[in-house]
């Protein structure tokens, strides 16, 4: 059984950067795709990026793409997302799961980013 945590976040000025670090104290994430996905204050739920099990065929959002990073090191039974050049609208809860289409874990409790000047 996967149950994720998530870790990393923090509070960040514009145009900083931050590593989030997603893995199970259960299971093993190894053998599996993960996404990252967060969610600002009143909004839904979205996709951030995903990344497959071997580490190959990484893939963004437009919104991030250029400035976000998803990589694992499976040894480590983690996932990171390296943020950089943070903007305003980055702000918000980090989680990590499935990526869509598949059946997800039950969700961690996330974490925070919050970019302010």
């Amino acid at each position: 059984q996967v149950q994720l945590v998530e870790s990393g976040g923090g509070l960040v000025q514009p145009g900083g950067s931050l590593r989030l670090s997603c893995t199970s104290s259960g299971d093993s994430l190894s053998d599996y795709a993960v996404a990252w996905y967060r969610q600002a204050p009143q909004k839904e739920r979205e996709l951030v990026a995903s990344i497959f099990h071997s580490g190959a065929f990484p893939r963004y959002e437009d919104a991030v793409k250029g400035r976000f990073t998803i990589s694992r090191d499976n040894a480590k039974n983690t996932v990171y997302l390296d943020l950089s050049n943070l903007k305003l609208e980055d702000s918000g809860v980090y989680f990590c799961n499935r990526p869509p289409g598949v059946s997800t874990w039950a969700w961690g409790q996330g974490t925070q980013v919050i970019v302010s000047s």
